[in-house]
């Protein structure tokens, strides 16, 4: 019985011995799944909607970093590509010239969003280049900021909601990938 509980004990102390020098990966560092989502989203500025937006997606469950990252442009895309279904739905009936100039200018912005900042954003991620990836993103709230001002004195615009969102998404996304570009996570 001896020799039993002298061997278990020899036993435990090798196995803590191999966990203590097995080198521990940036990714186990930072968690997986729903703990990876809150760990990343406590570094942007907007946790909520981060957490919100990366867990609705099934993906997240066991995305690293970069998959991340990846969830956050496509909502991104899908948030912007619908704000700018809605700028052009309202410019159909705005009867108001200052509202349509305003909505003209939203929309301008919001083709170069679509068309130009999320796709250099998501091309960055893929190819794990994330400079270009955080230009892409913070354009991308530039661009819905800019939107946001040609609505000057009205504070709850026609797309308000939704612009706030694409900006804040915008920032979440940029946050994301210069926080791992710092890591060198990609």
């Amino acid at each position: 019985m001896n020799n039993t509980i002298s061997f278990a004990l020899l036993h435990l102390a090798f196995c803590f011995t191999l966990v203590s020098f097995t080198p521990i990966s940036a990714l186990e560092l930072h968690g997986t799944g729903a703990n990876m989502v809150e760990t990343t989203c406590q570094k942007t500025p907007f946790y909520n909607l981060c957490v919100s937006a990366l867990k609705s997606d099934p993906r997240s469950s066991g995305a690293d970093v970069a998959g991340l990252a990846e969830i956050g442009t496509d909502k991104l895309k899908a948030k912007a590509t619908a704000t700018l279904r809605q700028i052009t739905a309202l410019l159909k009936v705005a009867k108001d010239p200052k509202l349509k100039m305003a909505l003209r200018d939203c929309a301008d912005y919001y083709n170069a969003i679509v068309k130009y900042d999320i796709p250099v954003a998501v091309e960055a991620v893929t190819k794990g280049d994330p400079k270009f990836g955080v230009e892409g993103a913070t354009d991308a709230a530039n661009e819905a900021d800019a939107c946001g001002r040609g609505f000057k004195n009205q504070p709850k615009f026609p797309i308000y909601a939704s612009n706030k969102v694409v900006h804040d998404l915008s920032a979440v996304v940029a946050s994301i990938v210069h926080y791992y570009e710092d890591d060198e996570m990609f």
